[in-house]
């Protein structure tokens, strides 16, 4: 006997709305490591001290190169869409007087996503990277802890980027060319 597509449980789908509705509600703390991805609560895999140590080099390089050019959000929640608020790594936006405090950036104000991946290199590359594609993100880097690699992907269209490089010597971001940080310095230990 087959199931009836009626007779599945059926998930409830979160908006960006209800989910900071339950942090301000206190069903949800603000101190979680979740992020919000295509309507659901994503439990966030807990940051090594390499990947903290990588964040914090990439954070320094582009606060430096970017001057005034760039704000650089570490950790920050981006909104996309309706139903998605991920917290990249490292997030490029463009400079606003109020540093964002009006409102979470929209895909819009994001130059580059960064993301740095360990145990979340699966996740990273097969759902965070359609998302942003999807949303229209011009850029994002992943950074391979395990390979030591960082992979530019751009032109979005629909849930994939058009072009994929791999990355190495002293690298720009393709909207702050005048950003440029060494690669190779990143993976010093």
């Amino acid at each position: 006997m087959s199931a009836q597509a009626h007779d599945l449980p059926r998930k409830h789908q979160l908006s960006v709305h209800d989910y900071h509705r339950m942090v301000e509600a206190g069903i949800l703390s603000a101190e979680l490591r979740v992020e919000l991805i295509g309507g659901e609560i994503i439990d966030m895999a807990p940051i090594g001290s390499r990947h903290a140590a990588i964040v914090n080099r990439l954070n320094q390089m582009f606060s430096l190169a970017c001057g005034v050019d760039a704000i650089v959000a570490v950790q920050n929640p981006v909104v996309l869409g309706d139903d998605s608020e991920p917290q990249p790594d490292l997030t490029l936006l463009r400079p606003r007087d109020d540093f964002y405090a009006a409102r979470h950036p929209r895909p819009e104000d994001i130059l580059l996503i960064v993301e740095v991946a360990d145990t979340t290199r699966s996740y990273d590359r097969d759902v965070k990277l359609p998302l942003y594609a999807l949303h229209g993100i011009p850029e994002t880097w992943l950074v391979d802890l395990e390979a030591s690699t960082v992979t530019r992907f751009s032109r979005p269209r629909g849930e994939a980027y058009e072009e994929i490089k791999v990355l190495s010597g002293h690298e720009a971001p393709l909207a702050l060319p005048s950003c440029g940080v060494s690669l190779e310095s990143i993976f010093d230990r």
